[in-house]
């Protein structure tokens, strides 16, 4: 494969060097040039993609997870989900999640979107996917991930939203796909 001649905007990027390296993070530096010539360190943060579903049922509700997040200090509302293992699939990931965390098998999986959440400082590529409908499996969700487990209407997500109950971007993205695909008729 032949690599694309520089272009005028690129950033230019001497070395990288690990600060600390983990299971689930790789922390580094990276000694970087701007086009204009100013060339400073950069943190990079290397983490493992992640896949999230947005579980819709009949009554247009939503499987959601109420959760503490101590970084923010917050209670927020989230779509299941988490890293995926070393070679995993990104669906397979996804129904696992959605499995130990809800007590819910999810139906009718297909790809609703794809988006690296902080692009200027970290790698991960997350990947929302549309569920229609889940099975109980009787399953009791893990008390590590979440206070409680709601389906929540739609309208009413929209609503948290907008309060900030909802503030994770792979949650907020995929939900508001959702009721992008609902406002113009394609749900």
């Amino acid at each position: 494969m032949v690599a694309e001649p520089k272009r005028a905007s690129e950033w230019t990027v001497h070395g990288e060097r690990v600060v600390d390296d983990t299971r689930r993070a790789v922390l580094s530096i990276a000694d970087v040039e701007l086009p204009d010539g100013v060339r400073f360190e950069q943190y990079v943060l290397r983490v493992p993609s992640a896949a999230m579903v947005v579980v819709l049922d009949d009554e247009q509700r939503v499987l959601l997870l109420r959760r503490h997040r101590f970084i923010l200090n917050r209670w927020v509302w989230e779509l299941p989900g988490g890293y995926l293992d070393p070679a995993e699939d990104p669906m397979t990931c996804a129904v696992r999640e959605v499995e130990e965390e809800t007590g819910w098998r999810p139906r009718g999986m297909k790809k609703l979107i794809a988006f690296q959440p902080m692009v200027g400082t970290v790698d991960q590529e997350n990947v929302v996917y549309l569920a229609r409908g889940a099975d109980f499996t009787g399953a009791t969700p893990d008390i590590n991930e979440a206070e409680s487990v709601g389906w929540i209407d739609l309208d009413t997500v929209q609503q948290y939203i907008s309060e900030g109950m909802i503030v994770g971007a792979g949650s907020v993205s995929g939900l508001l796909s959702v009721l992008l695909l609902r406002a113009t008729g394609d749900l």
